[in-house]
């Protein structure tokens, strides 16, 4: 079965006022399972135009994933992060058939 992710972009406005967000989404991404694959590490823009962070959070599936960004708790999160920085997140469900190195 195929993973599931949010991919976030952010741009945080208010250093300070993120960290109650940060805070405050511990609960639910421990509740459904989430682990950060990526979060904010270094990064070069090779195309295009992303925001400041990059984030990406894995799940079981897409199911669990878009269960914990509808959650009451990760919305009491969102209600923090709005005033505070500027974010594109996409639930996304994973690929699971042949890579290129399969043949």
């Amino acid at each position: 079965m195929a993973k599931g992710y949010w991919i976030a972009n952010v741009d945080v406005h208010d250093a300070e006022g993120y960290k109650s967000y940060v805070t405050a989404n511990a609960e639910p991404l421990r509740k459904f399972g989430g682990r950060f694959l990526v979060r904010s590490g270094r990064s070069n823009v090779a195309e295009g135009k992303l925001r400041s962070r990059v984030v990406v959070i894995e799940f079981a599936d897409y199911a669990t994933a878009q269960a914990c960004y509808d959650s009451p708790e990760y919305a009491a999160a969102i209600r923090l992060r709005k005033d505070v920085s500027t974010a594109d997140i996409v639930i996304i469900e994973g690929y699971d058939g042949p890579q290129p190195a399969d043949g």
